[in-house]
């Protein structure tokens, strides 16, 4: 590469440094002024750089330890036509050789500063030997996670909010479709390089920035896992005998607590069943997973079979039409519904790196995953069909799959019931709700948190979340929860998906996303992307009115707002993502004309 410096007969500033054949490259140094001077003594000099070869000759052929040493003396430049050469001095006797002196060694500490990959932390790369999940591996986590009750209920939710069955299962196909296509594209580096979320999330965010997108997809993780677990609960609530559930204890509040003791009860017994799966990290999750996938299909599959023999076949069970009389109705329900059903994935959509690291290879994990839609929509087929059975056999529509199995009695039913709701409650609670903020609060404090405390904080916190509100209505879990949370987890995902495809090309320094060294590449300012910041910012704010208004905390807001909330996802990821591109874009150009600016160009 040669590089032309226009010069004016004055004294110009350089490091030359001399590079081992074998270090990887590029290598990149800030000047130091005065380090030694070149005496321009014509109008422009040509610097050409052989790739991995020394600028000036050393005084040795043993190739040294360290990077490179600095030459120290003054040179002059011939003046002769092109290509030109650079000789030392005539004046000067030998040439000098001097090796810059050796950074002090920091004191070793807990967290990883020296860009050393970790061996015994929970955030390593995953080795080869480990990556052994399959497609199907991949297929059973996907069938455990949809075969639940909260994915029963969003179907159920959308015939109680007016919806046809039809058009249900159309707005549940649309959703996945849609969120498939950032899941895919957020797993790809997790099977390519092996790391999980909160690591991947350094890229963008920076090495101590990425603490705010791995706490908010925490967040939201442990109030999930308070909804499951309390959904779990209740499934041991139909178990009790009939004289225990109406008594005082189960029908009086705890005005505080908004909730009944034994219902409490039944919700921290199912809490500390699931603790004794999590405390077996990864391995206990992934068989657990592997197993109960085909026992969740035949029980859901007797299910519809029930509804199907009760209501007098399909016909009945799927006549119940919509109740939105116009289209102004129906498009007012279907994108906020839209919406939800993505929102439902989102957080998934996140830290899917945390299981695709485990995947032997990318077309392992891409036909895994590619069967979501098709399982969510199978899954909503049945979840909608019994639930419009219910207005043909009860009466009324019960979108609840617990008080619905409460309704068909028999105890052998019940036990059936309770089996695959606790079995179905677990496989989606753990590997959907645990896994992300254990893993964030391990990237918090690795010397504090393991997998397994973090995992016992995300139970307790998701206590604090007081799940039995969130699921006191479908308008609450619908326009509520889902939609008050996509709009952090949709900015957090246009982030990292246009950092690491737009802006890093594919291509991420393994070594350097556990690096706490100021001169690393992504260390940023102080550890933090100012730009990736601004942006996760920008892609909130037009959300929160709209939340607010929803919550009741304002009266009036504009028509906007309304229709940011009713779409915060979209809004929030691509309005981030793109400026979150634009930021780097400008960044790029002020770097490239500072650089301009230190070494002009030369007609």
């Amino acid at each position: 590469m040669d590089v032309l410096v226009p010069v004016h007969n004055h004294h110009l500033s350089f490091d030359i440094f001399w590079i081992h054949p074998s270090l990887p490259g590029p290598r990149f140094h800030t000047p130091t002024p005065s380090r030694f001077q070149i005496l321009m003594e014509s109008s422009c000099l040509r610097l050409h750089r052989f790739p991995r070869r020394p600028l000036l000759p050393t005084l040795s052929t043993t190739a040294p330890n360290h990077h490179h040493l600095l030459l120290s003396l003054p040179l002059t430049l011939e003046h002769h036509p092109f290509p030109a050469t650079i000789t030392p001095s005539s004046h000067l006797p030998s040439l000098r050789l001097r090796r810059p002196p050796l950074p002090p060694v920091p004191p070793k500490s807990a967290d990883i500063d020296d860009g050393v990959i970790p061996t015994d932390s929970d955030l390593a790369p995953t080795p080869p030997s480990h990556r052994t999940f399959s497609a199907w591996d991949m297929a059973s986590l996907w069938v455990g996670l949809v075969v639940g009750v909260p994915s029963y209920y969003l179907a159920g939710s959308l015939v109680d909010l007016g919806m046809a069955w039809w058009q249900g299962i159309a707005t549940v196909v649309l959703a996945n479709l849609i969120v498939l296509i950032p899941l895919i594209l957020t797993a790809v580096p997790g099977t390519k390089h092996g790391i999980p979320f909160p690591v991947l999330a350094r890229s963008a965010f920076g090495v101590h920035g990425a603490h705010v997108p791995t706490l908010l997809r925490a967040l939201v993780g442990c109030g999930w896992y308070g909804i499951e677990t309390w959904i779990g609960g209740e499934a041991i609530f139909l178990l009790l005998p009939p004289s225990l559930k109406t008594s005082s204890s189960a029908l009086s509040l705890i005005p505080w607590l908004g909730t009944s003791p034994l219902e409490f009860s039944c919700f921290m017994v199912f809490w500390l069943a699931q603790m004794g799966i999590v405390w077996r990290g990864m391995d206990g999750i992934r068989e657990l997973e592997k197993y109960s996938a085909p026992i969740l299909i035949v029980l859901t599959s007797c299910l519809l079979c029930w509804a199907y023999v009760k209501a007098g076949g399909f016909g009945r069970m799927l006549s119940l039409s919509s109740r939105l009389s116009s289209a102004e109705e129906f498009w007012s329900i279907f994108f906020p519904s839209l919406t939800a059903n993505i929102s439902f994935w989102a957080t998934l959509a996140l830290n899917i790196p945390d299981f695709t690291r485990y995947a032997r290879s990318q077309k392992d994990q891409i036909l895994g995953q590619a069967g979501l839609p098709v399982f969510m929509g199978i899954f909503t087929f049945v979840g909608l069909a019994v639930t419009a059975s219910t207005e043909v056999i009860f009466g009324r529509v019960i979108s609840d799959p617990i008080h619905l199995l409460g309704q068909i009695g028999g105890l052998s039913t019940t036990l059936i019931a309770i089996f695959g709701i606790s079995l179905a409650t677990i496989t989606t609670n753990i590997a959907a709700n645990v896994v992300a903020p254990a893993n964030a609060l391990v990237n918090l404090s690795p010397s504090m948190f393991t997998f397994r405390r973090g995992a016992l904080v995300t139970a307790l916190l998701g206590i604090a979340f007081q799940p039995w509100r969130l699921l006191s209505s479908s308008e609450s879990f619908v326009y509520t929860w889902l939609l008050g949370y996509s709009a952090l987890m949709g900015p957090i995902g246009g982030i990292i998906l246009a950092d690491y495809y737009l802006i890093k090309g594919m291509n991420l320094e393994v070594c350097a996303l556990y690096s706490k060294n100021p001169r690393g590449p992504y260390y940023y300012l102080q550890g933090f992307n100012i730009a990736a910041i601004v942006a996760l910012l920008v892609g909130i704010l037009p959300i929160i009115p709209g939340f607010l208004h929803k919550v009741g905390i304002l009266s009036n807001t504009s028509d906007a707002f309304v229709l940011a909330y009713n779409n915060a996802w979209f809004v929030s990821f691509f309005l981030s993502g793109i400026l979150y591109w634009l930021l780097c874009q400008l960044g790029s150009r002020k770097d490239a004309q500072h650089t301009e600016t230190l070494i002009p160009a030369s007609e």
